[in-house]
């Protein structure tokens, strides 16, 4: 079944098409030129592979968590193009999909993805990596410190994986004992296997976990 993959969560844009014979993933972009890439980045895709989007019978998408901008404009593409072509839509997360990352690359046991959410916070989830890849609870977000106090109380060396990860990097190993696995966007490869065994929606919903930046400062600024 040929598919596209959408993944705009975080600072990087990137995408992946399965054409039936061959799956080629490609990160458009890291600096959240989200608008401007993704749509020429699908279509300079599609041609490479001399197909259209008619061709397609599935569409993809990472609805976060994730940065706000950009998780609107990566399912905004995914619905239209879904709704267009009359295709199955699928959603995934960003935290499964850097989870699912690491399982590929050989890595077992307790993970922790990250994704960077500004404002000094995190959107974490922890795994459980074996035969496959296992979620141990909901996707939160939480501070930095708040995570390494966490672990303080654990006996599992945490393994992080993710831009968070990436961004407190310093923080958690001047703290800790930890593993930092060199995993930051989360792959869109790994959103089309999981969405071969992902049933369908009817409309993408973003995974937003808290109000938007704009939202934030004009309830700060409203406050006496």
């Amino acid at each position: 079944m040929r598919a596209l993959a959408i993944e705009t969560a975080t600072t990087a844009c990137a995408i992946a098409l399965d054409d039936g014979e061959l799956v080629i993933e490609r990160v458009l972009d890291t600096s959240r030129r989200h608008t401007e890439v993704l749509t020429p980045g699908i279509e300079a895709l599609l041609a490479e592979r001399s197909i259209t989007a008619r061709d397609l019978a599935r569409v993809v998408v990472d609805h976060g968590p994730g940065l706000f901008t950009g998780l609107r404009v990566g399912i905004a593409a995914a619905q239209a193009l879904a709704r267009g072509l009359g295709v199955e839509l699928v959603e995934v997360t960003s935290l499964e999909l850097l989870a699912a990352s690491a399982h590929r690359d050989g890595h077992r046991g307790r993970l922790t993805a990250l994704v960077d959410a500004r404002r000094g916070e995190l959107f974490a989830q922890s795994f459980e990596l074996g035969e496959g890849v296992v979620a141990r609870g909901d996707a939160s977000v939480i501070g930095p410190s708040d995570l390494v106090a966490r672990w303080r109380g654990e006996s599992q060396r945490p393994v992080l994986v993710g831009d968070g990860a990436a961004r407190y990097r310093d923080l958690f190993e001047f703290s800790l004992e930890v593993t930092v696995l060199d995993i930051v966007v989360p792959s869109p490869r790994e959103a089309l296997a999981i969405g071969e065994r992902r049933a369908p929606v009817e409309l993408a919903t973003p995974l937003y976990l808290r109000d938007a930046d704009a939202v934030s400062n004009f309830a700060v600024r409203k406050a006496p």
